[in-house]
């Protein structure tokens, strides 16, 4: 794997955003609305809600942790479809560029682009209803990685349906994050759901996330063990999403199905 071409991925991912204002918005113009949206929400609710008790914590940093990890894994996925969309993937594979180096230079592209939408979140939730994630303390930093690192497997995951069944099937990958979030219990606990649907969250690391931080916003013990089994899962779905992926190419390329991409569902 080389630095240069991994740079290049991301360089050309820059200029796709740079010379289109449709691709450029989006991103910033979601964590407007998303923002603003929930802020105004729990400053209301704040108001009506037990003493001691933080919704603005609460609710709005889960719209942040959740935000940020839909944006991961919409990053992953969205810069191959850019590659689909323009019929350019076969001409990167016809270069020297090997298999890791794109896929390194999709998670890098979406590394960047999340983390700038974070740094706007931040801004806005501080500037507009006095959040900071100050608040978390220490732990806000494990909170991102495991959100990461998961968004980052199903936003590979997604890449690989994708190289499999043919772009028509993108759309499976948007629904994907409002699936997942019901089981996740981004804003409220999972002791509210029932026994088979808690079944499904103990497998989903954003479930241990917001379960940790709402523990930690209750002034409870800092939910190390938690974290520990969230990290542990997204690493594994990182590891599998990477065999899956690797797998489904060579397979495509076997079969000859990457010669063949196109607009319609390749079979």
């Amino acid at each position: 794997m080389k630095a240069r071409r991994l740079f290049a991925m991301v360089l050309r991912q820059f200029y796709l955003m740079r010379g289109s204002l449709a691709r450029l918005l989006p991103p910033f113009a979601w964590v407007l609305v998303d923002i603003v949206l929930w802020g105004f929400l729990t400053r209301y609710l704040g108001t009506i809600a037990a003493p001691g008790f933080s919704l603005v914590g609460a609710l709005l940093g889960a719209v942040l942790l959740w935000d940020f990890f839909m944006r991961v894994m919409q990053g992953v996925s969205t810069a191959f479809f850019e590659d689909v969309w323009s019929r350019n993937f076969l001409n990167l594979f016809a270069s020297p560029l090997t298999l890791p180096e794109y896929v390194g230079g999709l998670v890098l592209t979406s590394l960047a682009t999340s983390g700038a939408g974070l740094v706007a979140m931040l801004l806005l939730a501080s500037l507009g209803f006095g959040f900071s994630f100050l608040s978390y303390g220490a732990l806000f930093v494990p909170f991102l990685l495991v959100l990461f690192a998961f968004g980052i497997a199903l936003g590979v995951m997604a890449t690989a349906l994708v190289l499999r069944l043919g772009p028509a099937s993108e759309w499976l990958v948007w629904p994907i994050p409002a699936l997942i979030a019901p089981f996740a219990g981004v804003f409220y606990p999972l002791s509210v759901l029932p026994p088979w649907m808690r079944a499904v969250s103990r497998l989903l690391p954003p479930a241990y996330v917001f379960e940790a931080l709402r523990v930690l916003l209750e002034h409870g013990p800092a939910p190390r063990h938690a974290l520990a089994i969230g990290a542990a899962l997204s690493l594994g779905y990182l590891a599998l999403a990477a065999r899956v992926f690797a797998a489904t190419y060579r397979h495509a390329v076997r079969t000859g199905l990457i010669a063949r991409y196109s607009a319609e569902t390749v079979s």
